[in-house]
């Protein structure tokens, strides 16, 4: 097997890259000692022991090898070599000076022209005459098209159909017809009334008759949106449609249940849902 070096893991034998992280993987090669097969990249032999540092090819070797660069062959520390000799520039050519008792040219107005060569006829006088090559103007630049604004994808039509909307659970207090919103985003709704080892989430103290309901009454389990009613050790009992909930038992509540928290249906509550 293949140790992976980066997460350890277990490769099967030629394998080129980790199964489980993809890094290459070192190749094996035979222990000279024992023959077992181990990975070029270890200094000894997990079977024997053996030191692998001095093995043909091993990297200790490899990285030992160096370049000895010949100091003939380096570049000078200085700048040229002080033998070597700079040649004289040659001196420039001499001017031509130019004889002033030369004939002066006459101009068509009789005038003389100085510095002009003799039977050259000189220019007509007028414009001056455009250079004989000429850049061809530039060709005009066409304006930047607007450039379309993204389309906006088409608004979906209102549709007709009706939507499903998340059902809200409450219970209605059969004696005082007093709705009881249950809160969302809760396993566990706690019935009863104030305590200080398991405080209520729905507190019945404000109810008429309210002193045959234990502290720790019952529990609303929510499971998505079913609701079960359990009682978890209540003095007076816990009372479902007329019939005895067990303690312990837990009873899926429906719309229209009507479950009781002690004897004689005096704290009643009626399960609904919109």
């Amino acid at each position: 097997m293949i140790t992976c070096p980066n997460c350890n893991h277990q490769n099967p034998e030629g394998a080129v890259q980790c199964e489980a992280c993809y890094t290459p993987l070192p190749s094996l090669v035979d222990c000279p000692s024992c023959g077992s097969p181990v990975q070029t990249n270890v200094s000894f032999c997990g079977q024997c022991g053996a030191d692998l540092r001095g093995r043909p090819g091993s990297g200790s070797e490899s990285e030992a090898a160096t370049v000895d660069v010949s100091s003939e062959h380096r570049a000078p520390d200085g700048g040229l070599d002080d033998e070597v000799e700079i040649p004289d520039l040659l001196p420039p050519d001499p001017l031509i000076a130019i004889d002033p008792a030369m004939d002066p040219i006459m101009n068509p107005a009789g005038d003389p022209v100085p510095g002009q060569a003799e039977g050259v006829t000189p220019a007509p006088s007028g414009p001056a005459a455009e250079p004989a090559s000429e850049l061809s103007p530039p060709a005009p630049q066409e304006p930047p098209q607007p450039t379309e604004p993204p389309s906006q994808p088409p608004r979906p039509k209102p549709s007709s159909a009706t939507q499903l909307q998340v059902s809200q659970a409450r219970l209605l207090h059969v004696q005082t017809d007093t709705p009881i919103e249950l809160p969302r985003q809760r396993s566990v709704i706690r019935i009863g009334k104030a305590n200080d080892r398991r405080p209520p989430d729905i507190d019945v103290s404000g109810f008429p008759n309210s002193e045959i309901v234990s502290r720790v009454h019952a529990d609303l389990r929510v499971e998505g949106d079913v609701y079960y009613l359990e009682d978890i050790g209540s003095s007076n009992g816990t009372y479902v449609n007329n019939l005895p909930l067990p303690y312990g038992n837990r009873h899926r509540l429906r719309p229209g249940d009507r479950f009781s928290l002690g004897k004689g249906d005096k704290v009643s509550f009626i399960f609904q849902e919109s």
